[in-house]
């Protein structure tokens, strides 16, 4: 049995566990705020859930481990200064940007980047949080902590935000999984639809773009891409070095998760293009106490994280194989009202985006 460590014990440890079990891999979440030191083996291998994490005797011990998988790429990608560096460096296509430095003025970011522009926050921050908006209008001005911390983006008149889950081995076989449209709420993912037809036209750039940095980074594992679709034209917004949210529809929409894709990856197993099994929705919980009654809904399958409940938390998410528009009217219908007022929004995108 091949023994996977992985550096943090959410949702998404305890998905790549699940995906391990089917393969006779034993998988092994460790929290990243143990103390206890994880008593691991020469041969056995490491893999985070996370691209960033605090320095506890856990961690340490996974992070210095020899057969922590992409040791190099971690500090890379985590820090968005130089996760922008290495798209400039292979010419892919990403919002004009400017390093927010102790010298650069606002006045200066606005000539470069225009009148809106977003600041991020180069370590941390995620579902829209380490962001601070710069409006010329009204004289916004750049947090004195975050200079030589953050970076600069032009604002995107985007017209959808989508994303591609690529998987890469070893000896650099490569597989892709369709493109994904994706609709945040307040900085986080609220929902997902795959595969889409109309976006068919655009799987082949974002698999180039995608693959130019797997093969760069001699990746190994599960990789996200994150864009915004301007046109036809495909923007990277952010990469994650890891399992992700905007694949969880692959649970239930295709024959190979992302999380066994992961694990067969890192363990050395063969890697396949996945076959898809229909259009398939995901619905994250956010701040929702559990409602057993989500169980009788045709095709809802249900994750819960076992969380403590608190306001905008993801504690779950629902996974929905409609196969077709028609077959998921009835599922919508059911699920909306069991859900909070506000996702009324979120089930008319779902609606307007499944339209044959």
């Amino acid at each position: 049995m091949t023994t996977v460590w992985i550096l943090g014990a959410g949702q998404l440890g305890a998905m790549l566990k699940h995906a391990g079990m089917p393969l006779n891999i034993e998988v092994r979440p460790v929290a990243l705020d143990s103390t206890e030191i994880p008593l691991t083996d020469s041969d056995d291998l490491v893999t985070p859930e996370i691209e960033h994490w605090p320095e506890t005797p856990a961690t340490q011990a996974l992070a210095s481990h020899n057969n922590l998988v992409n040791r190099s790429v971690f500090g890379l990608l985590a820090d968005r200064l130089s996760q922008k560096q290495l798209l400039d460096k292979l010419n892919l296509a990403t919002a004009p940007w400017q390093q927010v430095d102790s010298h650069i003025g606002e006045a200066d970011l606005h000539a470069k980047l225009g009148e809106r522009v977003l600041l991020k926050q180069c370590r941390g921050g995620y579902d829209g949080k380490g962001q601070h908006w710069l409006r010329q209008s009204d004289n916004s001005q750049i947090p004195p902590q975050w200079r030589n911390a953050a970076i600069a983006e032009r604002a995107i008149p985007f017209d959808e935000e989508v994303s591609v889950i690529g998987v890469r081995d070893a000896k650099g076989n490569t597989a892709f999984y369709p493109l994904v449209l994706n609709l945040h709420v307040n900085g986080t993912l609220t929902a997902s639809i795959a595969p889409l037809d109309r976006l068919a036209h655009l799987q082949n750039q974002a698999e180039t773009m995608l693959s130019a940095i797997l093969h760069d980074l001699n990746y190994v594992g599960v990789m996200a891409m994150e864009c915004f679709r301007v046109g036809d034209t495909l923007l990277v917004n952010e990469l994650a070095p890891r399992v992700h949210n905007s694949g969880h529809w692959t649970q239930a929409g295709c024959s190979i998760s992302q999380f066994e894709s992961h694990l067969r990856a890192v363990c050395g197993l063969p890697i396949l293009a996945p076959t898809t099994k229909g259009l398939t929705l995901m619905v994250n919980l956010l701040g929702c106490e559990r409602d057993d009654r989500w169980l009788e809904i045709p095709q809802a399958e249900l994750w819960w994280y076992g969380k403590d409940v608190r306001p905008g938390r993801k504690v779950g998410h629902i996974n929905l194989c409609i196969g077709s528009a028609a077959r998921g009217k009835q599922s919508l219908a059911a699920l909306a009202p069991l859900l909070p007022p506000w996702y009324a929004d979120v089930f008319a995108w779902i609606r307007t985006n499944i339209k044959p």
